[in-house]
């Protein structure tokens, strides 16, 4: 359950700075944690979540050289390459238990957050809150998944599944600046119309369609280059058989089951498919993207905005799939703890 209750500043010493959060956001990791189907390695009760931030920095450590107070930033998440000095170092192990703020370290679902000062980048002076704080999570793993795993170039075809959630959002985006055609689907009509005003270059409601045979028609049956997947078990023969000799299919999530079972060993190997799993990303990645997503005519969808004492509602309404884009929690005067 959610409790929204008060809960103790933090405190910031050496290394780390205490950020006031203007915005953060409702991620599906928030909701599993909280009902405890899936819990991160390091997850401990009480738990703040929101693992995308954006606020002004408001007191800093001793130690603390790269910002100032009143900068305002964003956060990047992933307590990988924490110094040494910092009260969230030591949490790095990328394929143990990486510490991720708002996911097994406080968040924010909260008036303030301690934040390691290595680990926040400035907010142009022209961008508003909402659409710096959509950037971290949903922005980062599609950039991630496309280019650093699946190495997705210009000219080639990716479809993107589930257009109306944040990441695909972020993805269908992401591909058409890159240069890449882009297919989309998503569960209703109305989404895949978004999707096409987002870049998309065609769209189709998987629920109804034939996909593979929808793919094949557009691409004179070739197939596609590159899935970008995280809905996982209920798409997954379908996007194995739309790739193209070859071809990658990306993914980084399970939201509608763990268990996909592969519909023919025979079609992968002879067509030379490859299944690619999206790690976390790196360190060094996070600058490099923010950089091109503040140089970039990029268009952050957000479907609504809560206070923070609604975020029971604004959970709710994530896990109705009944959104566009992303939620959005603005704190007041208390604490989120699960």
């Amino acid at each position: 359950m959610l409790e929204y209750a008060d809960y103790p500043d933090p405190v910031a010493t050496n290394c780390d700075v205490v950020v006031d959060v203007f915005a953060t956001t409702v991620n599906s990791l928030d909701v599993t944690q909280r009902n405890g189907y899936f819990t991160m390695a390091g997850f401990t009760l009480p738990h703040i979540s929101g693992m995308d931030i954006a606020g002004i920095v408001t007191a800093i450590g001793s130690d603390v050289s790269l910002v100032k107070v009143g900068d305002r930033v964003i956060v990047d998440p992933s307590l990988s390459n924490v110094s040494e000095q910092s009260k969230m170092a030591g949490r790095g192990d990328l394929y143990g238990e990486l510490g991720v703020i708002g996911a097994n370290a406080n968040g924010g679902y909260a008036e303030k957050c301690l934040v390691p000062e290595t680990h926040l980048y400035q907010i142009p002076n022209d961008m508003t809150w909402h659409q710096a704080v959509m950037f971290p999570t949903v922005w980062m793993t599609s950039h991630h998944a496309l280019f650093d795993i699946a190495k997705l170039k210009a000219g080639e075809i990716v479809m993107i599944h589930a257009a109306g959630s944040g990441v695909s959002m972020a993805g269908i985006q992401w591909a058409k600046n890159a240069g890449a055609v882009v297919l989309a689907t998503a569960g209703s009509d109305e989404k895949c119309a978004k999707a096409l005003e987002l870049g998309a270059d065609f769209a189709c409601n998987n629920r109804e369609t034939d996909i593979p045979r929808w793919v094949r028609g557009l691409t004179d049956g070739r197939g596609v280059d590159v899935v970008f997947d995280h809905v996982g078990e209920a798409l997954w023969a379908a996007s194995i058989f739309s790739l193209a000799p070859r071809g990658r299919l990306v993914n980084c999530g399970n939201t509608s089951g763990d268990a996909p079972v592969i519909p023919s060993l025979g079609y992968m190997f002879h067509m030379g498919i490859q299944l690619l799993g999206s790690d976390p990303y790196r360190y060094e990645e996070f600058g490099r993207a923010w950089k091109q997503y503040c140089e970039s005519d990029f268009k952050p969808i957000v479907d609504s905005v809560f206070s923070l004492s609604e975020g029971s509602q604004a959970q709710e309404k994530l896990s109705s799939g009944k959104f566009f884009g992303k939620i959005i929690l603005e704190p007041q005067s208390s604490s989120i703890i699960d």
